[in-house]
């Protein structure tokens, strides 16, 4: 059962605490290694499109999201913003982040193709920053790609049709998969004869 928001959990608070943690520079904040107690559900939400909300609200203002970003984490079983001295869990109704540009270019590895999310982070697709395709409900396809420590960004879907004209086939275990490739490493969509590609 969530926790009443006052006390630490408040957004001011959370916000103080936030920006305190803050590393030097544009360097992330080691939340990995933070383990302060849980302090309860807060009513904060990640919408699919991105959009972080407040009790219902829009948080119109681009620097409190990126605040926020910098100490997301994903636990076990939930999202939580965590500081040195609290966690408290929060709602993502599908990946975290969203994808909004893509740049490929060639690099030592060949192709990379690098991603910058909604909150100005950049990663570049390869063996430590996979791709996974999934299935969406009505949308058809859905790609996207690890950022950092289990927190994925949703590749928006203007994006999808860029990802698809890079695409080539390879066989993975005797199927022949139509994919991307960057930094070396294969990302496969579908099965190259559910998208009417030839191997």
């Amino acid at each position: 059962m969530a926790e009443p928001e006052t006390g630490p959990t408040g957004l001011e608070a959370l916000t103080k605490a936030a920006t305190a943690s803050q590393g030097e520079g544009r360097r992330l904040p080691p939340v990995h290694l933070w383990n302060p107690p849980f302090c309860g559900d807060i009513d904060m939400r990640i919408a699919r499109d991105g959009t972080w909300f407040y009790m219902g609200s829009p948080i119109g203002r681009a620097p409190l999201v990126r605040l926020f970003s910098t100490i997301l984490r994903k636990d076990q079983d939930r999202y939580v913003l965590v500081t040195p001295v609290e966690r408290v869990g929060i709602r993502v109704d599908d990946a975290p982040f969203l994808a909004v540009e893509m740049k490929a270019e060639d690099g030592p590895q060949g192709r990379e193709l690098a991603f910058r999310t909604n909150v100005e982070d950049w990663t570049v697709a390869g063996p430590d920053h996979p791709m996974r395709f999934e299935e969406g409900d009505a949308e058809g396809l859905k790609p996207y790609v690890h950022v950092r420590d289990g927190l994925w960004a949703l590749v928006k879907r203007a994006l999808f049709y860029d990802l698809a004209a890079l695409g080539e086939v390879r066989e993975i275990e005797g199927v022949a998969m139509f994919g991307v490739v960057s930094r070396g490493a294969f990302f496969a969509m579908q099965r190259a004869d559910e998208v009417g590609v030839q191997g």
